[in-house]
């Protein structure tokens, strides 16, 4: 049974920092993204890291701030965020998808991802 379990949300001052886990079981896939979603917002794509190779991208408005990894031994994957800025305030979901996107965008979809995890809060005050 695949799993996926979020931890590290919480609340923080604007310009602190903090750093979001997912813990993954059942079996390994091809992409891990994270994903995030404010009030009122629909969904959108954060960062994404491929599990063989490391390779990452990230959505624009991270602008250096947040950096995806993983920890193989541990099947968890890493969001350390800094720089936090209150419009960074949302509901962060650790996805799963058996493709790694090479050459596509379609990473970006949050339809192309086959399991969610429940999600973590994070609030950035100002």
């Amino acid at each position: 049974q695949v799993q996926l379990v979020e931890s590290g949300g919480g609340l923080v001052q604007a310009g602190g920092s903090l750093r979001l886990s997912c813990a993954a079981s059942g079996r390994t896939f091809g992409t891990y993204g994270w994903f995030r979603q404010a009030p009122g917002k629909e969904r959108e794509f954060v960062a994404l890291i491929r599990w063989s190779g490391g390779t990452t991208a990230y959505a624009d408005f991270v602008k250096g701030r947040f950096t995806i990894s993983r920890d193989n031994a541990k099947n968890t994957v890493y969001l350390q965020m800094k720089s936090l800025e209150p419009d960074d305030t949302a509901v962060y979901s650790c996805a799963a998808a058996t493709s790694t996107f090479y050459g596509s965008t379609a990473y970006r979809e949050v339809r192309r991802y086959d399991y969610w995890g429940q999600g973590t809060q994070v609030t950035v005050a100002s």
